[in-house]
């Protein structure tokens, strides 16, 4: 379980400093799949680096289980059983698939055929693959995903993991999520605006202004956002040319 008490982050540049996490509240509990999601720029992203450590917390308190990892570092927390998925999977060059995943495990006994069955991959295909320019961005996010269940993890948060996709490798990533729900024991948080990754929620988090707004069931939320759908011309709009992601004028 990892729970957020009062969570504080303040950003400081040369105009000065900026809050941008405020006194979020919330707990997540083992072997539940949370979807973040809301306006560009609320905070989602930010809570993402506070859970794993990359962004240090100014006020509040952090909590896997009994144990108080506010001021915990990246190598300590990740030794604790978090893990971070960013949007863009780094390509390391020079290491295989399957060192990849050796170095995941920590010493670990793994089945390195096993974890890339669970993400949709064929070991014989990708094991001694090198991982470079030749893997398409589905590929890079479900070795990365096999590269976190090697670790076994207690918390494992995925940043947009959409990004850069496919469709077809975008419907890979859903069932690997649904696999990875099903058999492992891992809290699983999802940063995401798309429909098919948040029906798989069993708890919708929205995310404005730097804190938590709502928590409400996947149901709950898509019927909400399709009778706002049925009021709005931008969707008919946008299909004669506009575009995509602009805000509704009316």
């Amino acid at each position: 379980m990892l729970r957020m008490n009062g969570v504080c982050v303040t950003a400081v540049d040369d105009s000065g400093s900026k809050e941008i996490l405020n006194n979020v509240t919330m707990t997540l509990e083992n072997n539940k799949i949370y979807v973040m999601t809301g306006p560009n720029g609320g905070g989602k992203s930010s809570i993402a680096k506070v859970i794993m450590g990359i962004f240090q917390p100014s006020g509040g308190q952090i909590f896997l289980d009994d144990t108080d990892i506010t001021h915990m570092s990246i190598t300590e927390r990740a030794k604790l059983g978090i893990g971070y998925a960013f949007q863009a999977p780094a390509r390391f060059k020079g290491i295989r698939v399957r060192d990849l995943l050796k170095l995941a495990a920590g010493g670990a006994k793994i089945d390195q055929c096993q974890l890339l069955y669970d993400v949709g991959l064929c070991a014989q295909d990708y094991l001694d693959r090198e991982i470079n320019s030749t893997f398409s961005g589905g590929e890079l996010k479900r070795i990365e995903i096999a590269s976190i269940l090697a670790r076994n993890l207690k918390v494992a948060v995925f940043d947009e993991p959409e990004a850069g996709i496919d469709l077809w490798s975008f419907q890979r990533l859903t069932e690997t999520f649904e696999a990875l729900h099903r058999k492992y024991d891992t809290t699983i948080v999802i940063i995401s605006h798309q429909e098919r990754i948040l029906r798989l929620a069993d708890e919708v988090i929205l995310i404005s202004d730097g804190t938590v707004a709502r928590r409400t069931s996947h149901e709950e939320f898509l019927g909400e956002i399709s009778m706002i759908d049925k009021d709005c011309l931008c969707k008919e709009n946008c299909i004669k040319g506009g575009v995509t992601n602009a805000e509704c004028s009316r």
